[in-house]
């Protein structure tokens, strides 16, 4: 079974955490797009929805679905979202896409955070995937040193602005045993915005695609 048929399996699986009259915050990349299809076939029965992007709030209405700020949403029932690894306690990367700073405001103002995933993210310990991190344009030398210092390699990537107009650091050959640990000392680096580490708000659900269904961990 192909990769695309198991993410379209795990979005169709999270579908059952929408309830009538929800915000639902929704994420970005290829599996959440398999999500916003679903959602389209339910949007009488939402009251609207949460962007975590600019790509995703064009393909919400572009479905005819309500998008709403943040700011006027409030605390979100549930969001909705991919990762491009995952670990059986919920810790995950996220940031492939670039919208990781949004993916986790939206993340830390949602009660019940479902992540979706096809098998093949499903991972031992994070930091094979690069790890992206957002930073302030002016910040990117200096960032880019002491993330060195943690024993990352980063590499700016090339010819991409994030949503919030900064630039994304992806970090390779971390192997991150604690992942918690290293999400505080990288944010606490002066011009970082985030990391793509969610991990101190990890996913409360974990719905796997794979050939025979779909895996939940909670």
């Amino acid at each position: 079974m192909s990769a695309d048929e198991q993410k379209r399996r795990a979005a169709q699986a999270a579908i059952e955490y929408v309830e009538p009259g929800m915000v639902v915050g929704v994420g970005t990349g290829s599996t959440v797009n398999h999500f916003i299809d679903c959602l389209a076939a339910i949007k009488g029965r939402l009251d609207g929805t949460v962007a975590s992007s600019e790509a995703t709030a064009e393909r919400l209405k572009a479905h005819g679905l309500h998008v709403l700020e943040l700011n006027a949403a409030g605390t979100l029932p549930l969001y909705v979202d991919g990762a491009d690894e995952a670990t059986r306690q919920l810790q995950l990367i996220k940031g492939g896409g670039g919208a990781l700073t949004r993916e986790k405001i939206i993340a830390a103002a949602s009660e019940k955070f479902v992540c979706i995933a096809d098998a093949s993210k499903l991972v031992g310990y994070l930091g094979k995937f690069p790890l992206p991190v957002e930073v302030i344009p002016m910040a990117r030398s200096y960032v880019a040193r002491e993330l060195v210092k943690l024993n990352g390699q980063p590499e700016l990537r090339e010819g991409f602005s994030t949503d919030n107009g900064n630039l994304i650091l992806d970090v390779f050959n971390l192997e991150i045993m604690r992942p918690s640990e290293l999400e505080t000392a990288i944010n606490q680096i002066a011009g970082v915005i985030t990391v793509g580490l969610f991990a101190l708000r990890p996913a409360d659900v974990l719905i796997l695609g794979n050939d025979s269904g779909v895996e939940t961990l909670t």
